[in-house]
């Protein structure tokens, strides 16, 4: 595992991998330090559940990896997730910019609690709310 520090590099890392992580090809990372992420995406055709809304499984794939892109810039060791839990309060749809913003709230020697929240960046509405807690490996 390795510490991140340019995010630069990282989205370009992200959007090169041939792991199931390329499905956020298009996500922009705005910001990544100091147990922070925030990133943002353009919702598209691809992105959507049949009913053209923004599917629930993508929505958690962003809380799992944005949230732990921001627990990469605290903790360089190894961690897997052990809960995820997800609140969707409103849609988006294809043409909607979103807001992805991820927090680490409470870091300790094997565990640690992430909060993100994934809003519409034009109304500031919060989409889906996230929590993720992962085990730290030491």
């Amino acid at each position: 595992m390795w510490h991140v520090k340019d995010a630069a590099a990282f989205l370009k890392f992200v959007q090169n991998t041939k792991s199931f992580d390329k499905v956020l090809k298009n996500v922009n990372i705005l910001s990544l330090g100091a147990g922070k992420c925030t990133a943002e995406l353009k919702v598209d055709e691809e992105h959507t559940n049949p009913m053209g809304g923004l599917h629930g499984g993508l929505s958690a794939t962003l809380v799992d990896c944005v949230s732990t892109y921001a627990l990469m810039t605290k903790i360089p060791a190894r961690h897997v997730s052990v809960d995820i839990h997800m609140s969707y309060l409103k849609g988006a749809s294809i043409g909607d910019d979103i807001l992805i913003e991820a927090d680490v709230v409470k870091s300790g020697k094997s565990l640690a609690f992430l909060e993100v929240q994934i809003k519409n960046k034009k109304t500031g509405d919060i989409l889906v709310k996230g929590s993720h807690t992962k085990f730290i490996m030491s």
